[in-house]
């Protein structure tokens, strides 16, 4: 391992941490809030990284420093991230949760009192989502210059997906047309928002929040507390959108219209946030007697929401009878597209799973048969599906080793296994006392530090982190 320059790259993305703590700050300013927090914040995150970044080494990485290097960078994010929170009084593990469900784009929360904080600690706390929802290090790619081979390493280390999906040669002109769209999309979202009613500040905050997945609302009662259906179906669509792949909608524009529709991960995406929100709604119609209008409204809202790991509420569906609240818990399970910014294991590894045992199916009855599994046309290598099949195994073993910890730490089993797969898929809210309209604040610290690790671990899909964990990766 040449920690020298895993040490100089972590520095070099704290400077870019600490450069974009001014945007909070002058929010701070606008609304004549102090500004101690994020100045002392800055300073601090500056001088770490300018500190870091006087360790020189020569090495070219290799891919150890690279896993090294994105598993660090967001652990460093939330650490540093969370000095701000310390000067309301928060605990600084209860900062950590916060900052970490911030830049994993979980949108779980520790917060009692969301709205006795202030305006720019809000902006914050929504605005480190937006920035983890597209990839802090995808961002650090593409805004400096000369990583070459390095930074291939390092947008494959933090991209979500089984595979990696270049839109350029240059890695670089990848995660610059990446962050264009999600910018463009942020822009047009935070105007369709606006026009609906929402103030600017809600607009922009809401906006980080959802085209990131993340979920996080300034307002204690979520987006119910806007009362508006049209707000919510804006949101719908924004998060439908920021779950579909990116990519996708580059080669929609400028290669071909009907790119989109052709993508298998994203015609079974749209399938299964359907089939589930035409479910639900007729669960809601019969079991809780809302109207046909509200049926649909709450399901295609709250589905869409939790299968894409927003997290966004816009009812208590914690109220909901067992048949609704099963539907809404078996898609935490799915999550969105790869290359999104939606949590969970993604699309593309439930589909080809599904492939995968249909074929081993047919081998019983036909134990000669030959038959490559295809997506979109082509077909998958081997070596692809055992990696889809090994980080399904481990993925389910880290949900329930989690929710064992916390269920021996005293939390009851319901409020532990959703907790445990709300924040090792993104998700944010689960069920009973850490449910849409409570938050996680009453689990104790140790539960609260599993979490932690749950939402690094979830965001960096599974393998960056864990290896860290391991003796060969230091040795080796």
């Amino acid at each position: 391992m040449n920690n020298k320059a895993v040490f100089n790259a972590l520095g070099r993305i704290l400077v870019l941490l600490a450069f974009t703590m001014l945007v909070p700050l002058l929010v701070a300013l606008y609304y004549h809030e102090p500004l101690k927090p994020f100045i002392v914040s800055i300073l601090i995150t500056l001088l770490a990284g300018l500190l870091l970044t006087r360790i020189k080494s020569s090495v070219e990485w290799q891919q150890k420093e690279a896993l090294a290097i994105v598993a660090l960078t967001w652990l460093s994010a939330a650490i540093f991230g969370a000095i701000p929170f310390l000067f309301e009084g928060i605990s600084f593990i209860d900062a950590v949760f916060e900052t970490m469900s911030g830049f994993t784009s979980t949108g779980s929360s520790i917060l009692v009192d969301i709205e006795a904080l202030s305006r720019s600690l809000l902006f914050w706390r929504s605005f480190n989502s937006w920035l983890g929802g597209m990839g802090i290090i995808v961002l650090f790619i593409a805004i400096l210059p000369k990583l070459g081979v390095a930074g291939r390493q390092l947008f494959r280390a933090e991209a979500p997906g089984p595979t990696e999906d270049k839109l350029k040669p240059r890695i670089k002109d990848t995660a610059k047309i990446l962050w264009a769209l999600y910018i463009v999309i942020s822009a047009f979202e935070i105007v369709a928002l606006d026009l609906a009613g929402m103030s600017l500040y809600d607009a922009v905050t809401h906006t980080f929040a959802c085209m990131a997945c993340g979920g996080f609302s300034t307002y204690n009662a979520g987006i119910e507390a806007f009362h508006s259906p049209l707000i919510e179906f804006i949101l719908t669509f924004f998060m439908f959108a920021a779950g579909a792949n990116f990519a996708l909608y580059y080669r929609a524009i400028f290669i071909d219209k009907n790119f989109l529709l052709k993508d298998e991960e994203f015609r079974t995406y749209t399938f299964i946030l359907l089939g589930f929100a035409g479910l639900l709604t007729l669960v809601l119609y019969k079991d809780m007697e809302f109207s046909l209008f509200n049926s649909f409204r709450y399901a295609i809202f709250q589905i869409t929401s939790i299968m894409t790991a927003t997290g966004f509420a816009s009812t208590d569906f914690n109220q909901w009878t067992d048949s609704a609240k099963v539907l809404v818990f078996a898609v935490m399970f799915i999550g969105g597209c790869a290359g999104s910014t939606g949590g969970g294991p993604k699309v593309v590894r439930f589909l080809l799973v599904l492939k995968y045992a249909r074929r081993e199916l047919f081998k019983v009855i036909h134990p000669r048969l030959i038959k490559p599994i295809k997506f979109n046309n082509k077909a998958v290598p081997d070596d692809v599906l055992q990696s889809i099949l090994s980080f399904i195994v481990i993925y389910i073993l880290v949900f329930i080793f989690s929710a064992m910890l916390l269920t021996l730490l005293g939390v009851d089993m319901v409020s532990s296994a959703t907790a445990s797969i709300a924040t090792l898929g993104n998700i944010g809210p689960g069920f009973n006392v850490v449910g849409p309209m409570a938050n996680f604040a009453s689990l104790p610290p140790l539960g609260k530090i599993i979490l932690i690790n749950n939402m690094w671990v979830g965001r960096l899909e599974v393998y960056t982190v864990l290896v860290l964990f391991t003796s060969d990766f230091w040795h080796s």
